[in-house]
């Protein structure tokens, strides 16, 4: 679909009962919504690629670097989507004591950690990488299992599908 058939393609009500075109803003808050609903608490991951399109939608495009986890229960249902940690264009200090603390807060059985790279290059760092194994190590020893972790950026880069975990 080409760029100007989309915004003549999608169209919304307004207050007074008529439609209008929607707005790029207006079309990505419902598709957030949509995919929040799919991840609400008490809801199962049963799509891998559900739970990468949310975590795209929430954290692409920001200009500066938020890291997240997706805590789960035994039953890899959702419990929180929780921004932990907020910082510059180019990393965010993430704390494993603090990772700790807040999976003992939510009774966590698993999670799914999430960053996202305001360059749009999804490549993990070796930063990352050793980060990923810092917060792996330390969550397994209060039996919290690390299912995956998802850079974002322009796409998404899944530490699980790569082999990394």
């Amino acid at each position: 679909m080409l760029k100007d058939e989309f915004h003549h393609a999608l169209m919304i009500k307004d207050t007074e009962d008529r439609y209008r075109p929607a707005l790029p803003e207006e079309v990505i808050a419902a598709a957030l919504e949509q995919i929040r609903r799919r991840l609400a608490k008490g809801q199962a991951l049963t799509s891998p690629d559900d739970t990468r399109r949310y975590l795209q939608l929430r954290l692409a495009g920001l200009e500066h670097e938020v890291f997240a986890v997706l805590w789960l229960d035994n039953r890899h249902r959702v419990l929180e989507c929780e921004e932990l940690f907020r910082g510059t264009i180019d990393g965010a200090s993430v704390y494993p004591r603090e990772v700790v603390k807040s999976a003992l807060r939510h009774n966590a059985a698993a999670c799914i950690f999430a960053h996202n790279h305001p360059s749009g290059d999804p490549t993990p760092s070796q930063a990352d990488r050793n980060l990923t194994i810092r917060l792996k190590d330390a969550l397994g020893l209060i039996d919290v299992r690390t299912l995956d972790h998802v850079v974002v950026g322009e796409q998404t880069c899944s530490f699980a599908e790569m082999g990394l975990l």
